[in-house]
């Protein structure tokens, strides 16, 4: 059985983390669905357009093994603004399937609460403004704490995506996909 990756896009997320993640995904064998925020054309923080399979209200009430945020500005903002993102957030760590975030996207967890007594990593500076009381937050390039998976930015998107391929199916599985990148 496939397993299946949301990867939501609001206009200004980071293209590189997005991309990277998606790409090591699919090599994997993951399902993976790409969906907009406001619109099905997706423009990147860099300038890059992105098109999506679908828009997430018409994904809002599915069901996914795993959903990995990109971050960038203003995208991760912007996904953190949407109550209807919020709202599949909350319902999807209820059932105690993975959230994955890097860059900036880390906020969302942190404003909705979800890293409330984890350890998470993201971007310098990206969680200054934010009350992160009850979240030890690390400089560490990688992290997994429970079913919150962090990561720093976009030179760690391949450390990354590596990881949430072990996370989601085993290592043997990110040992193909890494030895397939060697070239």
């Amino acid at each position: 059985m496939k397993k299946s990756v949301l990867i939501p896009l609001a206009e200004g997320f980071e293209e590189l983390e997005a991309v990277t993640i998606m790409d090591i995904l699919v090599r994997a064998g993951a399902q993976v669905t790409r969906a907009g925020l406001t619109s099905k054309t997706v423009l990147a923080s860099k300038g890059t357009q992105l098109v999506a399979d679908c828009m997430l209200e018409d994904i809002a009430k599915d069901s996914f093994d795993m959903i990995a945020i990109p971050g960038g500005l203003p995208g991760a903002d912007n996904l953190m603004n949407s109550q209807l993102f919020n709202n599949m957030l909350i319902a999807h760590n209820k059932t105690e399937r993975p959230i994955a975030a890097i860059c900036a996207a880390p906020k969302i967890l942190v404003s909705n609460g979800l890293a409330r007594h984890h350890v998470i990593t993201c971007y310098p500076g990206s969680l200054a403004d934010m009350n992160t009381q009850d979240t030890e937050v690390t400089d560490a390039k990688v992290l997994e704490s429970g079913l919150i998976y962090t990561s720093r930015g976009p030179g760690t998107a391949l450390d990354f995506s590596l990881f949430l391929v072990e996370k989601l199916f085993d290592n043997e599985t990110r040992q193909r996909v890494e030895s397939g990148l060697a070239g």
